[in-house]
């Protein structure tokens, strides 16, 4: 109908073209005069798209042009006129996400192989140094990274907020390589605590996550969070069979300056290869303190705080049983590196078949829940094996599903908590994240250690199994949601 309208019109207009000058009304009133009839009927039935093409067709500058551009003009409006269907976004990081990705994560990788390649080996080496045979002194120096960690986050990841992500991870770079220089000419516990100390300084991670939320898109954030626990977790199973063997080669120094290496490879990563930070973003301006109090403290984010809390601690505090369990199935301390390797590895290709196809059919809820039963589960199983002579392969296969569940939850939390917060909170926001990640990992070593000194290492499984099931709890009626779209949870 409204194709043969159009049509009507425009021979109507034609004809009105070819009739003598002299003849009724001149041209310019009959010309506005047939224009003023015709264009309701092609208003009302024209797109918006064909706006600029409608514009054209008013401007006649003769009367067999002007014919021919509205014969064109409503051909090519009643051809738009058909239903189009929006594109659905691609699920598939483009050229540049994938760049802020893998830089993003290198940076994370770097970092994390020289923090932890002297894990294996600092309680050993340390009592070779002036003030060595002080095991309170050593046990300060070795958590004095993670304490000032713990402070330093959310100071950190507001000023990524208000001064830019960049800037703030090539600070905290510079931080971790002072530190590590300073680690690596210390003569006492004393100094190497210090070093520690300076080395947590470099609080990053609130940063780096939010500037990696900042250059991904919603459909594919997860995938380019999933790097970064990828990086952490492969460079973990890595340290520890190349710490030892640094070590063996020039002791605690050359480890630290290893790190110092890996941390001036990162400044040149983060300004090199990283994309550039958006412009818009750095002008626009921050959230006032007190909406950033409000976010910060939403009901969503602190059970997601709590639930990255209780992540890590239950990490830690299960390696500080598991290498024993190791030794009595017969696996050398030198070898607990390449036991891990396997089970890491594999437990990514289950969360690339799992997390990411899930998760865009809108079924990030029950895998999240799921991850969390899995990994109390394990607990049962470690609770099995530390009743009984432990068994190597059943050990190796319970690390292999711990992992998985870890791995889909290391990965999946940062994400919704870039979700959840707005633009220009996200480094306040994830801040407070990773302040509760450096207190899990604080109280999960301390706590750990302790529990299973005075309860056993089934103790210590079954403290955790109770830690992980109230995470269930907490998770159950959690926003699994973007901010501003409506929650998921039941």
């Amino acid at each position: 109908m409204a194709k043969l309208v159009a049509w009507v019109c425009v021979f109507t207009m034609g004809a009105q073209a070819l009739l003598p000058p002299d003849r009724g009304l001149g041209d310019n009133t009959r010309e506005s005069d047939a224009r003023r009839k015709t264009e309701p009927f092609l208003l009302e039935h024209r797109p918006s798209s064909q706006v600029s093409c409608r514009a054209a067709c008013q401007l006649p500058p003769s009367r067999p042009s002007y014919f021919l551009k509205l014969a064109h003009c409503t051909v090519s409006d009643s051809n738009s006129m058909a239903p189009t269907q929006a594109p659905m976004p691609s699920s598939a990081m483009t050229t540049q996400e994938l760049r802020s990705a893998f830089s993003l994560a290198s940076i994370y990788a770097l970092r994390m192989l020289g923090l932890f390649m002297v894990l294996p080996v600092f309680s050993l080496e340390a009592r070779h140094y002036q003030g060595g045979d002080n095991e309170v002194a050593i046990g300060l120096a070795i958590g004095m990274y993670g304490l000032v960690q713990a402070f330093l986050q959310i100071p950190l990841g507001l000023a990524a907020d208000r001064y830019g992500r960049k800037r703030v991870i090539v600070v905290g770079l510079s931080l971790l390589a002072l530190g590590s220089a300073v680690a690596a000419l210390a003569d006492s516990v004393q100094m190497l605590a210090i070093g520690r100390g300076i080395q947590g300084g470099g609080a990053i991670s609130a940063a780096v996550s939010a500037l990696l939320a900042d250059q991904t898109r919603v459909q594919v954030r997860t995938k380019g969070m999933a790097l970064i626990g990828a990086s952490i977790g492969l460079m973990f199973a890595l340290s520890l069979g190349i710490g030892p063997v640094l070590n063996l080669w020039g002791g605690l120094p050359l480890i630290f300056w290893c790190t110092f290496s890996l941390s001036l490879l990162g400044m040149v990563v983060i300004v090199y290869w990283t994309p550039p930070e958006d412009p818009q973003l750095l002008k626009a301006a921050p959230l006032s303190w007190q909406e950033t109090r409000d976010l910060v403290f939403s009901v969503d984010l602190l059970k997601l705080d709590y639930g990255v809390f209780i992540l890590y601690g239950v990490q830690l505090a299960t390696w500080m049983a598991l290498p024993a369990m190791l030794i009595q199935a017969g696996v050398e301390k030198s070898n607990h590196g390449w036991f891990y390797l396997p089970a890491v590895l594999l437990s990514f290709v289950v969360m690339g078949v799992t997390l990411f196809p899930m998760e865009r059919k809108g079924l990030l809820r029950p895998l999240f829940l799921s991850a969390i039963v899995l990994v109390f589960l394990v607990q049962f199983g470690f609770i099995y094996e530390s009743l009984h002579t432990p068994d190597m392969w059943l050990l190796e296969v319970l690390v292999f599903l711990f992992f998985c569940g870890f791995n889909i939850l290391e990965a999946s939390q940062p994400s919704l908590a870039s979700k959840i917060a707005p633009q220009q909170a996200r480094g306040a926001a994830l801040g407070v994240y990773n302040t509760l990640q450096s207190l899990g990992i604080f109280a999960g070593g301390a706590m750990g250690g302790w529990v299973a000194k005075t309860y056993s290492s089934t103790g210590l499984f079954l403290g955790c199994s109770t830690l992980l099931l109230s995470w269930v709890v907490v998770s159950w009626r959690m926003s699994y949601a973007q901010h501003g779209q409506p929650s998921s949870a039941h």
